[in-house]
């Protein structure tokens, strides 16, 4: 369960951040795990709440978005919607295809305080 070990990256990095910005609670975090990054949402969303007590995220909302992924078919040229790596083109059904999107997980925006 790799999502474990994102899930400390992800309180490291906010940790890291409070201190060098000098807040000191985060009441919403927004994350975006794309379709195609790998990432199990569920699994992410409870390692994040088992990482969280005694950090400057306990007790914060933590939304975690799930962008489509998307990818450029080398086939027939179009920029199409997949849900996974090993998806056919919807168009032409071909396999060439360049992920473009979805792929992130990232740290999208957080809600601070300095109290």
């Amino acid at each position: 369960m790799h999502e474990l070990s994102l899930a400390g990256g992800i309180v490291r990095l906010v940790e890291d951040a409070a201190e060098r910005e000098r807040f000191r609670r985060v009441s919403l975090l927004r994350l975006e795990a794309g379709a195609l990054s790998g990432v199990e949402v569920r699994a992410l969303r409870f390692a994040l709440e088992a990482s969280v007590p005694g950090t400057c995220l306990e007790g914060a909302e933590i939304l975690i978005d799930e962008p489509p992924g998307t990818a450029w078919c080398l086939g027939c040229g179009q920029s199409v919607e997949i849900g996974s790596r090993a998806d056919a083109c919807p168009s032409c059904g071909g396999f060439r295809l360049q992920p473009t999107g979805g792929t992130e997980l990232r740290v999208v925006d957080l809600m601070v305080h300095d109290d």
